[in-house]
């Protein structure tokens, strides 16, 4: 028997406790063999754990929506669609364990003449993730690998880590590091994520404390100027020489300043330094006193042509920027896409200065981890499906259809996803909410997706409170409907299915260095919808475009204002209802295009290789 979804929706998003229950829900898993995408699909079951809390996020999803659901039967398996009334979400079932090891493409060549690399960061996919700098530490870390070559990451050993996600986790070291005039105990735990080895640094002191990456009640900026001195001070303790030290934004911008005058005066004489600049939005504004608690002095570097803000000069006090410093003292300097080292030499405070290190200056594209997303084999959907097998997709889209309230009615006699999923386009957006990612245009988003009768899932939270409140009105007014769902929240797990479940990805940044969203979403069969800016305008090409039909890959727009927004949104819309082959075709042609690291990650190994020193 087929029933309502949906009944009086209840906001209970926001309240500020958190329903506890103890239920035991059975899971199911509906999987294509990704072995043989001919065979009929199979269908594992996980056994549910005894006790799950309720997420406050989904709730108001549930209201008096009856638990009655319909079983569709395939081969001999049940397989039982998600409801909103489910007590533990969809996106919280216990999944396989996902096998992130190294895998090396049989067509990769090992280079003849490995080298070492530890990236120094602030974040790692999936321990320590906060937006896309923690994906792209992972990614280039695991290419650089499956090319030979000898790869660490060291970053802070975060309370919130979740240590079941690290493999062989030990204490390795036992040292001192200076801070503040005073030498703080400190430990170095190395272990394996993802097939990566980490080096893990957790001081004895407050930093890196708390329930979040990011936010703590310490001084953020003074317990990143520790990490890169306690970095360094491992390196030389643990009698390590890398080739290359690799420095991720403003949070390890002192590293190549401690390096250069401090630690390779001591014993470390082989590293050479790259700075990679994921977001030229953070600068790491310092003081001098700050600086000088990690051991520098920090007067040194007020002036124009190392460390000092420029606009700050004739302020009291003047300050420094961490990011210029390291622009500065580092032998390289990369961001992540040619069009955005376009844009940041031609605007911004720190355009100067790039322009006077223009020669050490490379834009190179990011890449995605096509091991760690891959519809073919992904754990997290309920179908797999790959360019030649795309059936799979069109289950996905129901489940989270189903899962979310957006559809309550449709026969499944006879096919196991009613046709409503071909006649309603469904658009997703998963981002920070933020003004760089375009606000005003993902809520005029919403907007038009309604008046164009189609469906769209935003999945993001607002660090700055205001923003949060506004998006959480905007979900009060849209979520009772069966149109729009605001998820005031992140899950790597729903990331998945949404992507999985997308006809469309919507990137409306009003500047994106890079984006990874719009590579994902083209990987799992989503055509990109972006405004035209940074590594958006190097991946995606118009289909409207008749001087670019072979690149043609989505819909881009150029304007920052809603009408620009909604002509592409119209042009996309029109595509999918009236050429629906063509549209076929471009779901296939976007699945088909390698965004993978194992074609960027050969413009680092050359940066590497042009500075390295050779012994």
């Amino acid at each position: 028997m087929e029933c309502a979804l949906v009944g009086n929706l209840s906001n209970t998003c926001f309240l500020n406790s958190i329903s506890r229950r103890v239920v035991r829900q059975r899971k199911t898993r509906m999987l294509y063999s990704s072995a043989n995408f001919n065979a009929p699909p199979l269908f594992a079951h996980s056994n549910p754990p005894k006790e799950a809390i309720f997420d406050r996020s989904f709730s108001m999803f549930c209201g008096s929506a009856t638990k009655q659901r319909t079983l569709a039967v395939f081969g001999s398996e049940e397989f039982v669609w998600p409801s909103p009334a489910d007590e533990i979400p969809f996106w919280k079932n216990t999944f396989p364990s996902r096998d992130a090891s190294i895998q090396v493409p049989t067509d990769i060549e090992k280079d003849s003449n490995p080298i070492h690399i530890i990236h120094v960061t602030a974040e790692m996919a999936p321990i320590a993730k906060v937006g896309g700098l923690g994906d792209v530490v992972t990614g280039l870390a695991r290419a650089c690998l499956s090319h030979g070559h000898a790869v660490d990451v060291m970053l802070p050993f975060y309370e919130c880590i979740e240590k079941q996600q690290i493999n062989d986790l030990a204490l390795i070291t036992e040292y001192n590091t200076f801070y503040d005039g005073n030498w703080v105990p400190t430990n170095a735990y190395r272990g394996v994520v993802s097939g990566i080895p980490v080096i893990f640094i957790e001081p004895s002191n407050e930093f890196f404390k708390g329930q979040n990456v990011y936010g703590g009640s310490y001084n953020e900026l003074e317990a990143y100027l520790f990490l890169s001195r306690a970095c360094l001070e491992w390196m030389q303790v643990a009698g390590v020489q890398p080739d290359i030290i690799h420095v991720h934004e403003w949070q390890t911008g002192a590293l190549p300043l401690l390096y250069w005058d401090m630690y390779q005066n001591l014993s470390l004489k082989k590293p050479r330094v790259v700075l990679t600049i994921h977001n030229m939005e953070h600068y790491g504004e310092c003081g001098k006193d700050q600086l000088s608690k990690c051991g520098l002095d920090g007067s040194i570097y007020a002036s124009v042509d190392k460390a000092m803000d420029d606009r700050t000069i004739g302020h009291n006090p003047e300050r420094l920027s961490l990011l210029k410093g390291g622009i500065v003292y580092s032998n390289a300097v990369v961001t992540v896409s040619p069009t955005y080292l376009k844009e940041t030499l031609c605007s911004g405070w720190l355009a100067s200065t790039l322009l006077s290190n223009r020669d050490k200056y490379f834009g190179i594209l990011n890449g995605i981890d096509t091991v760690i997303w891959d519809p073919a084999t992904d754990v997290f959907l309920p179908a797999n499906f790959h360019a030649q097998k795309p059936e799979g997709k069109k289950i996905c889209k129901y489940y989270v259809q189903r899962g979310l309230g957006l559809v309550s009615e449709g026969t499944l006699a006879g096919d196991p996803v009613p046709h409503i999923t071909d006649n309603v386009p469904l658009i997703v957006c998963i981002t920070r909410l933020v003004a760089q990612k375009g606000l005003h245009l993902i809520t005029q988003a919403i907007k038009r997706t309604e008046e164009l009768g189609g469906q769209m899932i935003v999945l993001g939270k607002a660090p700055d409170a205001r923003v949060q409140g506004e998006f959480e009105d905007l979900a009060n007014s849209h979520n009772q409907g069966s149109s729009i769902r605001i998820l005031l929240m992140y899950s790597e797990e729903l990331s998945h299915m949404l992507y999985a479940a997308a006809d469309m990805v919507l990137v409306p940044s009003i500047y994106e260095p890079c984006g990874l969203a719009q590579m994902i979403g083209m990987r799992y069969g989503a055509v990109p919808v972006v405004r035209k800016t940074g590594g958006l305008a190097d991946t995606v090409f118009d289909m409207d475009d008749s001087s670019n039909r072979e690149m043609a890959n989505g819909f881009v727009f150029e304007g920052i204002d809603e009408g620009s927004l909604n002509c592409a949104l119209d042009r996309a819309f029109r595509h999918y209802r009236e050429k629906t082959d063509e549209w076929n075709s471009i779901v296939q042609k976007v699945m088909e295009i390698d965004n993978s690291w194992n074609n960027t990650a050969g413009k680092y190994i050359e940066t590497y290789n042009s500075i390295r020193v050779r012994w």
